[in-house]
């Protein structure tokens, strides 16, 4: 038996339900989307946390130096 159902979705209307979201929830939504439609982009997430466990860490100061102004 198939469960699926069929809708058309305006693109105007998931614009219009994406600026609705929280900011918390648009940047969730964004990532996942993302990570849904992007490779590479699941690829980065993977060698980063990879990186982070394997302790391939540097301080923002090492990378882009003081913040001081």
């Amino acid at each position: 038996m198939d469960t699926r159902i069929k809708m058309e979705i305006d693109t105007k209307e998931i614009i219009n339900a994406v600026k609705k979201m929280t900011k918390e929830d648009r940047d969730a939504f964004i990532e996942d989307l993302l990570a849904s439609t992007s490779p590479e982009y699941l690829n980065s997430i993977r060698e980063a946390r990879a990186d982070y466990k394997a302790g391939r860490v540097a301080e923002h100061k090492e990378l882009f130096g003081s913040s001081d102004v």
